[in-house]
């Protein structure tokens, strides 16, 4: 396989944008987004146009770059050039509140939960930052678990409830585009199923979902389309109903 460097990005990016704008209204689209940790290079003009209503992949190897690409998004990494424009509006540049502000929310990888605080304090901390988030009653219909757990403290979840728990905090802010990293790490394939049903009621609700995954199998349940990344950069495309007939491919790009 060619590297990523060496491949024609220029007119890969330019058919990537061109068949998801004729699909759907773009919410999010990046554009040659360089990013930096330090004096590390990790994003290399990485590309990629995210439709409204639809849940997007990232998928590819350990180290490719998929969670420096979703903390880029959100606003965390200081060092960024290129585009990030969400709903239309230029988001580098701005920090990570501001991009919260409009409409934007990240499920981290490790969860983050406060371990002290139960579960209904737990899904109260982040702020309600634009109108049209989820209720409680609506959070709580959707996690039914949570509600049966809701005085129980975070030293007390097992994963598959931390993991519920972080994704159900961020439905509360009003995001449109939910980043969800790894969600299904780590969990029981009981666990796993239980979140693939809960991202498709998510995008039945009208949320757009960018997800960064391993499990490529999960993946291929949820997803519309799916970004290769390599080396910081986007690299191919496949829509859901490729997968089959660019099954070799995609093994080639991803170890599977």
């Amino acid at each position: 396989m060619p590297e990523a460097g060496a491949m024609q990005t220029g007119t890969l990016d330019a058919g990537v944008a061109g068949s998801v704008a004729a699909a759907h209204r773009p919410l999010l689209e990046v554009s040659d987004l360089h990013a930096y940790y330090g004096e590390s290079h990790v994003l290399h003009g990485m590309t990629f146009t995210v439709p409204e209503g639809e849940v997007v992949t990232l998928l590819g190897r350990n180290g490719a770059g998929k969670t420096t690409t979703m903390r880029a998004i959100m606003g965390m990494l200081k060092s960024r050039k290129g585009s990030i424009r969400f709903d239309g509006v230029e988001t580098v540049g701005l920090p990570s509140n501001k991009v919260a502000r409009l409409g934007i929310a990240l499920c981290p990888e490790e969860r983050g939960i406060f371990a002290g605080l139960n579960v209904q304090e737990n899904l109260l901390l982040p702020p309600v930052v634009k109108p049209g988030g989820l209720s409680d009653a609506e959070v709580y219909e959707l996690f039914p678990r949570l509600l049966e757990r809701r005085y129980s403290q975070g030293t007390k979840l097992s994963g598959g409830e931390q993991q519920m728990l972080a994704i159900a905090r961020i439905l509360r802010t009003g995001a449109k585009l939910l980043l969800l990293d790894e969600p299904t790490e780590g969990l029981a394939p009981v666990i796993v199923q239980q979140i693939g049903e809960l991202v498709r009621t998510l995008k039945h609700k009208g949320f757009t979902i960018v997800l960064v995954e391993q499990n490529f199998h999960f993946a291929s349940t949820v997803a519309d389309r799916h970004y290769v990344v390599e080396h910081g950069r986007v690299i191919d495309m496949f829509r859901n109903d490729d997968i089959e007939a660019n099954r070799d491919k995609l093994a080639s790009y991803l170890g599977v």
